[in-house]
């Protein structure tokens, strides 16, 4: 326990207080006599720009930060769960085991009733066997409502939700890749139910099914939550109060965060109305000083000026916080066809991506390209750039098309040797450096800002970075991979802004439903290889879905009740003539959905083939590389990291188009169900 952190009988309807905190990082003060409570149940956003403070504040309550002043006060017996940004060490432990492990008792429970009934066995003393025999039938009642309570069905349930698969819950946590082990940890959180979840950006991570799942199922959650997060959408369906990193220090204000905003709003206009007459009043002040310093029989008005300006408070407005702002100017027009893909298909060894894909973008298309992680989102994006050519098929851009593409890799591809103007500047040698420092400016990076060296920027600086060289010279048709990644919330609202400024054609991936429902004006779903086109954004596609679900669902309730209505005498010709039709009918879409079934779990069973055989190959090269004797030679070395990178990432594509035909086989099953029997 902290020595700041103290256990209370007070406040029952408070778990966490926070008084009077203090810390700086050298000169930068990060929180200075903040305070703030969580009472039981309660939904906080924390919000600010990168680097105020918002992922420190959740170390220092969960003890990893120390302070340089205040206290935290915990209710007594509160329990508290921290999902941050990355996960840096994994055990080795299965999957699903990991996340019933992470409610601890149940093994010390088992472990006692073993031992008892051992000792029950053993024993020959009448009131000892009397004594362990209630014993053992009190600790199977703790083990029937710990069951009760933290069941393993519950376990696979949100493991399944978070995108996860039956035959992934016993494979080892070192065996996935980053992403997939920050959804193991926040299954386990999940799974756990602490009085206090702490969410840092928990949707990083995940692909938008999985967006919907988790918000759901946090809607659900009855517990108190303090989440990050760079989607204002998830936020507002969150969250009912907000605390913010402002200017004046750590801010509370209720509501969701639309209504935070417009109450910071309002805050900054009065508070610059305020300045505006305090400065005023200032001018006026040090005028009268000025003029009557010299004069004695002014002298004391002159001293009682100078004490009012000394004593004055001066009102703190939002001047040093700077927004990403920048407008596209017009683009060249391109023909009606921006890009088009025809027949694709897209091998990476054995996996297929698509076999025969076609697709085409239209000029003054905004579309969001959304579907499951390892769908191919990313490599469509790379063959659309020109970035990675198909096994087979064509692209072609329309007519007087310049493109350019922002690439999630195209961080690591800036020259760390360069400023911030030179690496701006080298993509567009022919402007003035004037231009160049009022585009850098555009991205948050003004005066010395400029002259950083590269390698010493944050993500979200480097982000900016390659976003200022990319929109410098868009060209009139823009590809984007995530391009929110490493931005916080503000800066991702005026990126969507400066996006609705371009009126060119725009392409784009991302998890952030604000920024999709912003910016699409069209949304392709990439679902087994296949690409199904819905105008409007996130909001109209779900609602397409729903309403496609109700008409089948209304369409299976009609056959079945028309069937059971049917009359069953035999002289009725013509109802017998329709119910056989009707037969037929139900026939043929219940063998359409067998076909559908039986192909998806081959497929399945085939691709859970293909990724046994490079775990195998990867399991060897892992041992290889951990063999000292290899480092002796780097050309071998680095051959089989390469390889070993090569597979690791071939795997995770192969692991997402398997729990894709199993999630296809499900859902061809559940629509069998709902078929009536002839």
């Amino acid at each position: 326990m902290h020595p700041w952190r103290e256990t209370s009988k007070t406040r029952p309807m408070s778990i966490f207080t926070a008084e009077n905190l203090h810390l700086a990082f050298g000169p930068k003060p990060i929180l200075d006599a903040a305070g703030f409570m969580v009472s039981a149940g309660e939904r906080i956003g924390v919000v600010g720009p990168n680097g105020t403070g918002k992922s420190t504040l959740f170390r220092i309550i969960i003890g990893a930060q120390e302070l340089d002043g205040g206290r935290l006060h915990f209710a007594r017996g509160v329990s508290v769960g921290y999902l941050p940004q990355d996960i840096l060490e994994v055990g080795r432990a299965p999957l699903l085991q990991s996340v019933l492990e992470a409610v601890p008792g149940k093994a010390d429970l088992e472990t006692r009733l073993t031992d008892s009934e051992a000792a029950l066995h053993e024993s020959e003393d009448a009131d000892e066997q009397m004594e362990l025999a209630q014993r053992i039938a009190d600790l199977h009642v703790h083990l029937d409502q710990f069951e009760a309570e933290y069941s393993e069905y519950e376990a696979e349930r949100i493991l399944m939700g978070l995108g996860f698969k039956t035959a992934d819950f016993r494979r080892s946590l070192s065996e996935f890749s980053g992403g997939w082990k920050m959804r193991a940890a926040l299954a386990g959180l999940l799974f756990k139910r602490p009085d206090l979840l702490l969410l840092d950006e928990p949707t990083n991570h995940l692909d938008i099914p999985s967006v919907n799942w988790l918000n759901e199922f946090l809607l659900s959650f009855r517990n108190a939550i303090m989440l990050i997060s760079h989607d204002g959408e998830f936020l507002n369906k969150q969250v009912k109060r907000i605390l913010s990193f402002e200017v004046e220090g750590l801010r509370s204000y209720p509501g969701d965060y639309n209504r935070y905003r417009e109450l910071r709003d309002h805050e900054i206009d009065v508070r610059r109305a305020a300045r505006k007459n305090q400065d005023a009043e200032i001018r006026q002040a040090r005028h009268f000083i000025r003029r009557f310093r010299a004069k004695a029989s002014k002298a004391r008005q002159v001293q009682s000026r100078i004490k009012q300006l000394e004593k004055m408070e001066i009102v703190e407005v939002d001047h040093g916080r700077q927004e990403l702002r920048f407008s596209f100017p017009p683009s060249e027009r391109i023909g009606k066809i921006a890009v088009h893909v025809e027949n694709v298909t897209q091998r990476f060894g054995e996996l297929v991506l698509y076999d025969g894909l076609d697709a085409a973008v239209s000029r003054g298309d905004r579309i969001a390209l959304i579907g499951y992680n390892g769908a191919g989102k990313t490599t469509l994006l790379r063959i659309m750039a020109g970035d990675l050519t198909p096994t087979a098929g064509t692209v072609e851009c329309g007519s007087n098309v310049k493109l350019s593409y922002y690439a999630q890799h195209r961080l690591d591809r800036l020259d760390r040797s360069r400023t911030v103007l030179d690496e701006v500047w080298r993509v567009s040698p022919s402007l003035s450096q004037t231009a160049v420092r009022t585009i850098c400016g555009a991205f948050l990076f003004s005066g010395g800002d400029v002259d950083k060296s590269v390698s010493v920027l944050s993500g979200g600086e480097l982000a900016r970075v390659s976003l200022a060289q990319l929109l410098v010279n868009p060209g009139n048709v823009l590809l984007m991979d995530e391009p929110t990644n490493h931005l916080d919330l503000l800066s991702t609202e005026a990126l969507a802004e400066t996006l609705e400024t371009f009126d060119g054609t725009l392409v784009f991936v991302s998890h952030n439903q604000a920024f999709i429902n912003r910016i699409a004006n069209k949304v392709w779903d990439l679902e087994n290889g296949e690409l199904r086109v819905y105008p409007g954004n996130l909001a109209d596609y779900r609602y397409h879905l729903s309403v496609q679900e109700e008409k089948e669902n209304e369409r299976a309730e009609r056959a079945k009740s028309s069937l059971e209505a049917a009359p069953s005498d035999a002289d009725s010709v013509p109802d017998n003539k329709q119910r056989h039709e009707q037969r037929k009918r139900i026939n043929r879409e219940r063998t359409r959905l067998e076909r559908l079934q039986r192909e998806a779990e081959d497929k399945a069973a085939e691709l859970e083939n293909r990724i046994a055989k490079m775990e195998a190959r990867q399991a060897e090269l892992e041992a290889k590389l951990a063999d000292p004797g290899t480092y002796e030679d780097p050309d071998r070395y680095n051959k089989l990291l390469a390889e070993y990178e090569e597979i690791k990432g071939k795997i995770t594509e192969l692991t997402g188009r398997w729990e894709h035909q199993l999630k296809s086989a499900d859902k061809a099953s559940a629509k069998l169900d709902r078929l009536p029997t002839v």
